[in-house]
């Protein structure tokens, strides 16, 4: 059966050239609506309401977040033998996918629809042509501003290679339909199509791309995609950070010195770094304007905020309020924030930093890594998860996700490290494993490393202040660990010095290193 969409209304859309069949339906289509435009719609559809700075607020309904487990991909002769299957990487069948698709066209064959033209990856080399097409207004300015917005020229003769449907209302039959329950995602790399229904959450879209990505420029252009946010300072010197939830990427790459080349999803080719979006979607849960100025200014008419509530009788937020979910949020125009590199390209980076918040308090504040540590560091992307963040985590436990984004990378996650390994070696480039955690003991005995320290060692790194310092070696781990840093009490610099019962810290570390080799044997399949 033919799948391909086509149209002959787009009377209320702005007057650009339609180079993509979609829909063969009367449907009532809307592409390309401006920020204004579509914040109206919004809000006549009673999608959400304005906040006291002219922010759109609204719900994502029963999902707060991304559904990992009800994600999927079509297994057929390009993914067979190229993605890495199993509990991240679920197969689907390709004559499902079809079956769900038609459902889906017929489903929306009467709705008002809003459609977009969009863009991923802001190096010309590597751009690839999006459309996306919603049932909720809100959900197409989210497109508008965590995608790359095209020029007008561009748009006079648009070719979409990729299409993402969204429509939050269907929900599919699981005994039917071959999901695991009502919503999913689900990815056909072949026909370059991404369904995702019966939830409202809008990073899904988002999320969607960035798997592509990870699977397209890794595997046909031998380009690294990259889970990390990334800075550029005046002399043309960029730093990536990567890191998991809590571990400070989004507020340790904020520097009023350095300009913001992207908050979280990069590709890395044989000469420059290049983010994959046009916007960020910053989690807001406690901000506060002294705490994190740039995101805080930024939420203004035009923006979204997501699952916020507001402060009693008053139209101002309440960001400490999280009775809906913790992980609240806001998205808007990379643009929004002062400081960013326009376009959003750096240099291939001279420093790299892997941060983790370890709740143990055993690992260095700061360490730099050998080529072979950092490709066994990246494959880890360790963090901790702390004590009452979520059911029956009764003490801190340790975290991985490879690549810094498991949940993201179609391919084996040594495919990426090797990646990585090579690019290191081709470039002079410092990688540096930062803990953003625990010293003195772990989580409810020591105390947290101070954000000042954190971000003197950095200042530090990116400046080559430790070329003309002394490096020890940590006995269990065996990373380097400078003897001094401007701004930053000596003792902190090797854990162990912080801790008043040695034998535990090294029992501690022990531990800790066990189950980074077992990580490895698991990932590496030794």
């Amino acid at each position: 059966m033919k799948h391909d969409i086509l149209t002959s209304d787009f009377s209320k859309a702005a007057k650009q050239k339609v180079n993509h069949p979609l829909l063969s339906l009367h449907a009532d289509i809307r592409l390309n609506l401006s920020v204004s435009t579509l914040v109206e719609e919004a809000l006549k559809n009673g999608e959400g309401t304005l906040t006291d700075t002219g922010a759109f607020m609204c719900d994502t309904g029963k999902f707060t977040g991304r559904s990992p487990k009800d994600k999927f991909t079509v297994y057929d002769d390009k993914t067979a033998d190229t993605v890495a299957w199993g509990e991240i990487n679920q197969a689907f069948e390709a004559d499902k996918f079809e079956a769900l698709y038609q459902k889906m066209l017929t489903f929306i064959a009467n709705k008002k629809l809003y459609a977009r033209y969009a863009c991923a990856c802001a190096a010309p080399e590597h751009k690839m042509n999006i459309l996306v097409i919603n049932t909720l207004a809100w959900h197409n300015l989210f497109c508008h501003h965590l995608f790359i917005r095209p020029t007008e020229n561009e748009l006079s003769h648009f070719e979409p290679e990729w299409t993402i449907l969204d429509i939050p209302e269907f929900e599919a039959n699981p005994e039917i339909d071959g999901t695991r329950q009502s919503n999913f995602t689900i990815i056909d790399f072949t026909r370059k199509i991404i369904l995702i229904g019966g939830t409202a959450y809008a990073g899904e879209m988002k999320k969607g791309i960035f798997t592509v990505l990870n699977y397209i420029l890794p595997e046909e252009k031998k380009v690294l995609s990259m889970h990390c946010s990334a800075n550029i300072g005046k002399d043309g010197d960029t730093a990536l950070f990567f890191g998991l939830s809590g571990t400070g990427k989004t507020t340790l790459s904020a520097d009023p010195y350095r300009n913001l080349i992207g908050d979280d999803e990069h590709g890395w080719d044989d000469k420059q770094v290049f983010n994959f979006e046009g916007g960020c979607y910053a989690k807001v849960i406690n901000l506060s304007e002294e705490q994190e100025p740039e995101i805080f200014g930024a939420i203004h008419y035009g923006s979204i905020l997501e699952n916020t509530r507001f402060k009693e009788n008053t139209k101002s937020v309440d960001y400490s309020n999280q009775s809906v979910t913790e992980n609240t949020r806001t998205a808007y125009p990379i643009h929004y924030i002062p400081n960013v590199a326009i376009p959003s390209v750096g240099n291939a980076p001279k420093n790299i930093f892997f941060l983790t918040a370890d709740a143990f308090g055993v690992l260095p504040p700061i360490s730099k890594l050998s080529i072979e540590q950092a490709m066994y560091y990246f494959v880890a992307g360790y963090t901790s998860k702390l004590a009452g963040t979520e059911m029956g985590i009764k003490e801190p436990q340790a975290t991985f996700s490879a690549c810094f984004g498991a949940a993201f990378l179609p391919l084996h996650p040594l495919k990426y490290a090797n990646l990585l390994g090579e690019k290191l070696e081709a470039g002079n480039v410092k990688v540096w494993l930062i803990n953003t955690g625990w010293s003195g003991g772990g989580y409810g005995v020591g105390s947290r490393i101070k954000l000042p320290y954190t971000r003197a060692m950095i200042h530090a790194a990116l400046k080559g202040e430790f070329d003309n310092v002394n490096f020890i070696k940590h006995d269990i781990f065996g990373l380097e660990m400078p003897t001094m840093c401007t701004d930053v009490p000596k003792d902190l610099l090797n854990p162990k010095n912080t801790w008043l019962d040695k034998e535990a810290y090294d029992q501690k570390a022990r531990s800790l290193s066990i189950s980074f080799e077992e990580n490895y044997l698991r990932i590496s399949g030794k």
